[in-house]
């Protein structure tokens, strides 16, 4: 287990409210769930993670309880980077030992990325 970040409770209360920590987790399991999904991304871009849930672009519903999709973009025009990433938040109906978790993460083509804010139940959009 490894802490990744931290969130802003006030902005992950568009999930669900009574969210109980704001550090945020990965596990091994779920690193290895990642790189073998989505090959090299982990290594190459773990470095955003912290950012994304701290400071998300957009979440998105997800269709598990208590789970955010968060979206962000990273650099300039240009050369920009986009990155969905999904969070487990710990409320208080959970177990206690747990904390906010990655659930997965991975680099999306900007397509894929403006596809989700268009079509799917946007909960949080930074102004």
């Amino acid at each position: 287990m490894r802490v990744v970040g931290r969130i802003n409770s006030e902005i992950y209360k568009c999930v669900t409210a009574g969210i109980v920590t704001d550090e945020v987790i990965i596990t091994d399991e779920r690193i290895a769930h990642i790189e073998s999904r989505h090959p090299g991304d982990y290594q190459r871009y773990q470095q955003y993670i912290a950012d994304m849930v701290l400071d998300p672009d957009y979440i998105i519903k997800d269709d598990r309880p208590f789970t955010a999709m968060v979206l962000k973009e990273f650099g300039n025009v240009d050369k920009s980077k986009h990155f969905r990433l999904a969070l487990r938040l710990l409320t208080s109906e959970d177990d206690q030992n747990y904390k906010n978790s990655v659930i997965t993460f991975m680099k999306i083509r900007k397509k894929e990325y403006m596809r989700l804010v268009k079509n799917k139940q946007v909960l949080y959009k930074k102004e």
